[in-house]
């Protein structure tokens, strides 16, 4: 008999709930929505929490000058392998062409990071030109939005491997337009290839 697969690494919380990471789309390549959504994007563009790099990859790849930012420094050395620009920082610390970045990018739950996307996102305005964009991906509607402690859990051969706790926050499609307006943000929210985006746009 074939032996089971491992299961995937899970995004737990102290509330006990549990979220699976999907860590092979996580490390691919870009794909079309992505590509698009770049497209439409103003350069420079920041991605923040950029993690294996896809996204700045695939604008540099459009030509469209790019950074990345992350705290992991095995988020720097897969980006740097994609051949795109990448900084091991958090988006709290000084960092370069700030008011000048024409967009932001908040991929893949990224609003939670810090575990307060109010504070989030006024930094991510002090680092934006004033005619400058923000993109977030979102939970879908009715998904809840909520701040937690949580941790990653990856399955070994010696059992589970725990992360530390951090702080991070999920907002969904119904909270994020609100929470835009609060820094400061005209925003939309839409749909694309089943995932929940929200534009923002400094008002």
């Amino acid at each position: 008999m074939a032996a089971r697969p491992k299961p995937g690494p899970v995004l737990r919380s102290t509330d006990g709930s549990v979220t699976p990471l999907h860590v092979g789309a996580w490390r691919a390549e870009a794909d079309e929505v992505e590509r698009s959504l770049i497209d439409e994007l103003p350069a420079p563009l920041l991605d923040v929490g950029c993690g294996p790099g896809r996204i700045v990859a695939a604008a540099a790849a459009q030509g469209r000058p790019a950074l990345g930012i992350d705290t992991a420094p095995s988020a720097r050395d897969e980006t740097v392998r994609r051949g795109a620009a990448v900084l091991t920082r958090s988006v709290f610390d000084p960092l370069p062409g700030e008011g000048r970045w024409r967009s932001v990018v908040l991929l893949d739950g990224n609003i939670g990071i810090g575990g307060s996307p109010n504070a989030l996102l006024a930094r991510v305005r002090e680092l934006l030109h004033r005619c400058g964009v923000v993109l977030v991906e979102v939970a879908p509607p009715g998904a809840g939005s909520v701040a937690a402690t949580v941790r990653v859990e990856r399955h070994a051969r010696a059992g589970v491997q725990h992360g530390p706790w951090f702080p991070w926050a999920r907002v969904d499609a119904d909270d994020i337009e609100a929470t835009l307006a609060r820094a400061g943000f005209e925003s939309i929210t839409f749909c694309r290839g089943g995932r929940w985006f929200a534009r923002g746009e400094l008002s």
